[in-house]
């Protein structure tokens, strides 16, 4: 008798919830993690154990898009539901100034969330959720931090894109601290503190609805992990594929930390009714920025964050609600980030005698919900605006995917790429030439998208002054400066690259504009690499009239890049001129690869 009244004190300790009772919610965002990151996308060298159960215990998403090649407009685009082109803000905040290398200059964007503007975040609020954010904010500052958006806990969020340190204390040298952090014991690393402050909500809210939101830091630069589980990668960096020991780190502590909290539902056995939903607001950064080796490799998808390609937007989408996910579930479905807000507004209603319209103006995105239960979803287009020069490299442009063509538009010169991602998800042969129609049809779909949700467009640069000379009059034209025309010839990023690569078609050619102070003739230094049996194409150079050709040469690989000069070009003026590289013939495979060109003035 006396355990049998143990036992019932125990029980109702805890109110009970109904069988039909709102879901809790938990939203996991990951900063910068490539889809390829993890183990259950195909990654043998990243540990994430705990994330590839989500995927085994519920619905993987194979086609789900980040709304931006960048962070704070995906997660415009997340508490919205909304293109973050509607919102204003279309790039990390508050952006990279406008530099005189650019062609175009980009359009002015906003630095906060407008709190005009209705969050998921009071949507539940309104239904009796307890609200929390905890990690990286990046959508405002003062008077516009996720208290004042809905949350009514905010642990580390404010307007800065990078954690003030991923270790305690959680502080700059300034002294600026980050909210809810100012407490903390020497040492402890940011990812684990995180999962601490989820689940004391989480055990603190445990008799009622909560929707926790848990957008981390990691795996954001600059690379920081315990070094005892840096260790534990014994492996030597290497470009081309994932081996970077610290990122690897960091995204075993990430799945440690998502681990924590899901094992904190169990323990309260409060799965059972949770929606648990795991995705990243961006693509893997796949370039240095300053770093000697990239944090990771997104292959088989074609670059990286701050670009339009696969590897900048397809991101991993994991969802698992016992009950209404059927375990390892794959949806083939495109989805975007803009589907989160109806999709969890949607699982917040069940059991509700109505469905009640949430203010706030037109979102643009779907309920997920009927994937739930194994059911398709109709087609419908996904767009992208990025009009910004990326830190990674990327210019200006737009995309959209309809079905499984994907276009994309360049804004400097209107140039066009269409991939058909059925064949290629690489995204390594454009199919422009051979269906003009699809392409024509889909630029025209993205124009009418630009228009319908206000995107702004950049603008010329008044003050472009594109690769000036150094002291000694010197001009360097790297790759990443120029301009391609053509449908196959590209500038390849990825630093066991950075070249322009891919000339297998002879037509296509590259253009390089370049300022000069003043008249006089220029000796030419050709950076080239050429593969076994592809040497002998005659190149020419050309600026205005002055003009050379050269024959490539057959360096044993076409990364093998060897210095070589190929004859002189004038120049008749001061000012802005172009260069251009052109095949006359292509004997093999590709013409070359071309990493730079240097302009000697002769003495």
């Amino acid at each position: 008798m006396r355990f049998l009244f143990v036992a019932v004190v125990a029980c109702t300790a805890l109110p009970a919830r109904a069988a039909d009772a709102p879901p809790n919610v938990v939203l996991f965002l990951i900063d910068d993690l490539g889809q390829r990151d993890l183990g259950c996308y195909g990654s043998t060298f990243y540990k994430t154990p705990n994330v590839d159960r989500l995927a085994k215990d519920g619905l993987k998403f194979t086609d789900f898009y980040a709304a931006c090649p960048v962070c704070s407009p995906t997660r415009a685009s997340i508490v919205t539901g909304k293109y973050p082109q509607r919102v204003g803000i279309t790039d990390w905040i508050p952006g990279r100034k406008d530099l005189p290398e650019q062609r175009l200059k980009r359009p002015q964007i906003k630095n906060e969330l407008a709190l005009e503007e209705v969050t998921i975040a009071e949507a539940l609020k309104k239904r009796g959720y307890a609200t929390a954010h905890v990690g990286k904010w990046h959508l405002g500052g003062k008077g516009f931090e996720p208290t004042q958006q809905g949350f009514d806990v905010n642990i580390a969020g404010d307007h800065t894109g990078t954690p003030l340190s991923y270790f305690a204390p959680f502080a700059n040298k300034a002294g600026a601290q980050m909210p809810g952090l100012e407490k903390a014991e020497p040492g402890e690393y940011l990812t684990d503190r995180l999962a601490l402050e989820a689940e004391k909500f989480i055990e603190a809210n445990k008799a009622k609805p909560f929707f926790l939101y848990m957008p981390h830091y990691a795996v954001h630069t600059p690379l920081r992990a315990p070094q005892a589980l840096v260790d534990k990668y014994k492996t030597t960096p290497t470009h081309g594929k994932q081996s970077n020991a610290t990122y690897a780190a960091m995204v075993e502590s990430m799945d440690s930390a998502v681990g924590r909290v899901l094992k904190k539902l169990d323990d309260l056995k409060l799965s059972e009714n949770t929606l648990v939903i795991f995705t990243s607001d961006n693509g893997g950064l796949a370039t240095l920025e300053g770093m000697q080796y990239a944090p990771t490799f997104n292959a088989p998808l074609r670059e990286g964050k701050g670009y339009l390609y696969e590897g900048g937007v397809r991101v991993a989408c994991l969802m698992k609600w016992p009950g209404r996910i059927k375990p390892g579930s794959v949806a083939n479905d495109v989805s975007c980030s803009i589907d989160l807000f109806d999709t969890i507004l949607e699982a917040s209603q069940q059991g509700a005698k109505d469905r009640p319209e949430v203010p706030g103006g037109k979102r643009d995105g779907w309920s997920l919900m009927p994937l739930f239960a194994g059911d398709r979803m109709r087609q419908r287009p996904i767009f992208w605006h990025y009009p910004h020069y990326a830190n990674q490299g990327s210019r200006p442009g737009g995309a959209v995917r309809a079905g499984n063509w994907k276009l994309i538009e360049y804004y400097e010169d209107g140039r066009r790429e269409l991939f058909d991602l059925s064949k290629d998800q690489s995204e390594s042969r454009n199919v422009i030439a051979q269906n003009p129609k699809v392409a024509q049809d889909l630029a025209q779909q993205l124009a009418a998208w630009r228009t319908e949700v206000g995107a702004q467009m950049p603008t010329p640069n008044p003050d472009y002054r594109p690769n000036p000379p150094n002291k000694d009059g010197v001009i360097t034209l790297h790759a990443r400066t120029a301009l391609v025309t053509g449908t196959m010839l590209r500038y390849e990023p990825l630093p066991h690259k950075t070249t322009l690569g891919f000339w297998v078609n002879a037509d296509d050619y590259a253009t390089f504009d370049f300022t000069a102070t003043g008249p006089g003739a220029f000796t030419v230094e050709v950076l080239q690499g050429c593969g076994k049996g592809s040497g002998g194409a005659e190149v020419e150079l050309a600026i205005g009239e002055s003009k050379l050709t050269f024959t490539v040469k057959d360096t044993g690989g076409f990364q093998a890049f060897e210095a070589r000069d190929v004859g002189t070009l004038k120049v008749e003026k001061a000012g802005t001129h172009s260069l251009t590289v052109k095949a006359k013939t292509k004997p093999g495979a590709a013409v070359m690869d071309l990493r730079q060109i240097v302009l000697k003035p002769t003495k």
